[in-house]
């Protein structure tokens, strides 16, 4: 079975766990700020209620059976602290029902005693109740709930909401600043990979391991450059010291040698020499292309126009005339001008000794797949690979002709100038198949 792997881009992996490292220490703070919240506030809460009861005591002690009533009604009007004795029938239920509701009944009998009652209802009433004692006379207080709540959910919240997304984009900014220098790299070197030299990478950066980068990575591109052009000017004298000796040596040969046989014997190696060069030089060429929409059935009759001779191949062409791909036209003429010239020399019948070569295609959403098809002997499946490979050339089996071994290479290397995919197969059938899938033009 084979495995799949998600591949992420150095962008969200860095991402990605920067968000972990900062959320991760954003819930460790969250807890200690919790935890050192906890305390505090149920000490002020206690305080806070133990003062009113003190207060309330120390109020209702000094005062007589009418002036107490007096101060209980004041009391209840004006700070929302209710007082009432405890009978022995008074149904209650205890407040202390958490770990913060512990620890303020805990605070509360430590600064009021230990026969202190805390209470969250009494007789059905709701609120927060004390029970404490005056001279032996029992009594609640009923104080405002809200003194003794915790930090609330909504509040936590908030300040989660806020922490998350402040990681989000504080995570996102910086993995864009780390992962910049890589993405211009990436961007240069394919740039180079296409045969553009010009790119720069800035030499004055802070970080000095990305400026060392940098400079190598110009130096590199100027070297490359430089042996570029050395190569352009290499090959094109090469083309003409090589082809004008062969143009002389043709002439002599149209004049001096009288056998005809012998002549035309010579003109023929001279014209395999001359193709060779040409081989040559079109698998040298640099890889600027103009990717521009392309007719493509009349670029390939045109093509097929230039293999006339019916007793070694015949060209069977299907596509409609309306499809239209992205691709440099003259590249493209020569790619089916190899593949066809490919199928005449090694896609021959063994019954008749012709090459039939059938050309279709396919529409498949944005690209177009046209295939060229021979009858002859195909490639054995473990050389297929090796077919696109530099002035290689298959078994005796396909070498009816001699050649430079550079048809399918040049192939594979135009097409991908052009984006495009190209990719050879032995067909169901028998025969061999090329296919070059290029992007499919609009306009």
């Amino acid at each position: 079975m084979q495995r799949t792997t998600l591949a992420l881009s150095l962008f969200w992996r860095t991402f990605f766990l920067l968000a972990l490292l900062l959320l991760g220490g954003i819930f460790a703070w969250i807890q200690t700020f919790r935890a050192l919240e906890f305390e505090p506030r149920a000490v002020q809460a206690a305080q806070q209620i133990a003062s009113l009861v003190n207060l309330s005591r120390a109020a209702m002690r000094y005062s007589d059976s009418i002036n107490r009533i007096t101060l209980v009604k004041t009391m209840s009007d004006q700070e929302a602290v209710r007082v009432q004795p405890r009978e022995p029938g008074d149904q209650w239920e205890p407040f202390e029902v958490d770990r913060f509701s512990r620890a303020i009944g805990h605070e509360l009998r430590t600064r009021l005693g230990p026969d202190t009652l805390v209470a969250s209802v009494v007789n059905g009433r709701a609120g927060l109740w004390v029970g404490f004692s005056i001279d032996q006379d029992p009594y609640w207080l009923q104080a405002d709930p809200t003194r003794v709540k915790p930090l609330a959910s909504s509040t936590w919240l908030l300040w989660v909401s806020i922490a998350l997304l402040g990681t989000i984009f504080g995570s996102a900014t910086i993995a864009k600043l780390i992962n910049q220098p890589l993405r211009d790299l990436s961007f240069a070197a394919s740039r180079i990979r296409d045969g553009e030299f010009e790119s720069q990478l800035d030499e004055s950066t802070m970080t000095a391991e990305i400026r060392q980068v940098n400079m190598g990575f110009n130096r590199m591109a100027r070297e490359l450059a430089k042996v570029e052009e050395d190569r352009a000017v290499m090959l094109a004298g090469i083309s003409h010291d090589l082809r004008t000796p062969l143009a002389r040596l043709r002439l002599e040969a149209e004049m001096s040698v009288a056998d005809e046989t012998a002549r035309q014997n010579i003109a023929q190696d001279i014209d395999q020499l001359d193709g060779i060069i040409g081989k040559f030089m079109d698998y040298a060429r640099p890889g600027e292309v103009q990717l521009r929409p392309v007719h493509l059935s009349p670029l390939i009759d045109r093509e097929i126009a230039g293999f006339r001779d019916p007793t070694q191949i015949r060209i069977t062409a299907r596509v409609a005339i309306d499809t239209k791909v992205m691709a440099d036209e003259v590249e493209l003429g020569r790619v089916f001008a190899n593949l066809f010239e490919n199928a005449r020399r090694y896609g021959r019948s063994a019954d008749s000794g012709i090459a039939e070569v059938e050309v279709g295609y396919l529409r498949n959403g944005p690209w177009v797949t046209i295939s060229v098809r021979d009858h002859g002997p195909g490639v054995p499946p473990h050389k297929l690979a090796a077919v696109t490979t530099p002035f290689y050339r298959g078994d005796a089996a396909r070498t009816a002709a001699s050649g430079a071994g550079l048809g399918l290479a040049i192939v594979e290397k135009n097409v991908g100038r052009m984006g495009g995919l190209f990719e050879v197969a032995n067909a169901p059938g028998g025969g061999f198949v090329a296919t070059v899938r290029l992007k499919r033009a609009i306009a």
